[in-house]
């Protein structure tokens, strides 16, 4: 019998210990929602809603 439960339960606490290295780092990843900051030092003369236009229409 321990030649099936050894094996057995090294294999669930491997399990276990991926499960949550993959829940803690699927969770961290998700936390990386913010917006980068707009680059507002464009030319408001040259350009249309800050993308500068090249050539002429």
């Amino acid at each position: 019998m321990a030649k099936f439960l050894v094996p057995g339960a090294a294999s669930a606490a491997i399990g276990a210990v991926v499960g949550v290295v993959a829940v803690v780092g699927v969770t961290f990843a998700a936390q990386d929602n913010t917006r980068p900051e707009i680059d507002r030092s464009g030319n408001a003369d040259s350009s249309v809603l800050n993308q500068v236009e090249y050539g002429t229409r």
